[in-house]
């Protein structure tokens, strides 16, 4: 498990992988090595050597693309499908968070406040992780490196964030992607509190005393959950 999270963490240090691989996560499309070699400026087989580590780490998925088109068929390069967790292995998270979340619930209010802890203990202890692999100093820290580190937590967890400063030490906070999501079909109430508690951690560790509000939800059928972060 931590050999995993560490070729995860691995893959996504590199600041030229992480851009190509956000860019790949944002896409509507499939990409090309070609597509990345001319965004980022860079020679093809430098394109083709980050999203074949990227690929080995199943953060992305690739298929050779069979239009019929002549010359050298081309391999197009997507988000894979595969939830990807630094917690526990991929293949294996979606069964152990149902598990989980049903054996807490099953305690009644008890349960429930349990897994709303275990959401803030997840997100905290992921916070202070990232501190200590980009040997980032908290104190020392300007907004810019405390939020990009928090993007970077979130994107290696599939959510496809947006982070965007406001006035008066606002934040917007968006996520295209929820990987609860099957489980909060079961659970919408517990599910979304306790991911909204882990995203609570997170943004406490790095940003001290705040609030959370959730201001719209995909659960309720929104595009995206969307939040407002106030610090005080």
């Amino acid at each position: 498990m931590d050999h995993d999270a560490q070729k995860l963490t691995s893959a996504l240090a590199d600041p030229t992988r992480f851009s190509i691989y956000q860019f790949v996560a944002y896409s509507k499309d499939p990409i090309t090595v070609q597509d990345i070699a001319d965004h980022f400026s860079i020679h093809p087989n430098v394109a083709r050597l980050h999203l074949t580590k990227l690929e080995d780490v199943n953060l992305l998925t690739a298929v050779t693309d069979k239009s019929g088109k002549g010359g050298r068929p081309s391999r197009l390069y997507s988000l894979s499908e595969q939830v990807v967790s630094l917690q526990f292995p991929p293949r294996d998270y979606q069964l152990l968070a149902d598990i989980a979340i049903e054996s807490l619930l099953s305690l009644g209010e008890a349960g429930e406040a349990a897994l709303i802890k275990m959401g803030h203990r997840i997100g905290t202890e992921m916070a202070k992780r990232a501190v200590v692999q980009s040997g980032i100093n908290l104190e020392t820290a300007s907004m810019e490196e405390k939020l990009d580190l928090v993007h970077r937590i979130v994107v290696a967890q599939g959510l496809k964030p947006d982070i965007e400063a406001m006035d008066e030490g606002k934040l917007r906070f968006r996520v295209n992607n929820c990987t609860f999501s099957d489980s909060a079909k079961k659970y919408p109430n517990a599910v979304c509190q306790m991911h909204n508690a882990l995203l609570m951690g997170i943004f406490e560790t790095y940003l001290g005393n705040i609030e959370l509000r959730e201001d719209d939800s995909k659960i309720r059928g929104c595009q995206s959950c969307n939040y407002t972060v106030i610090q005080y």
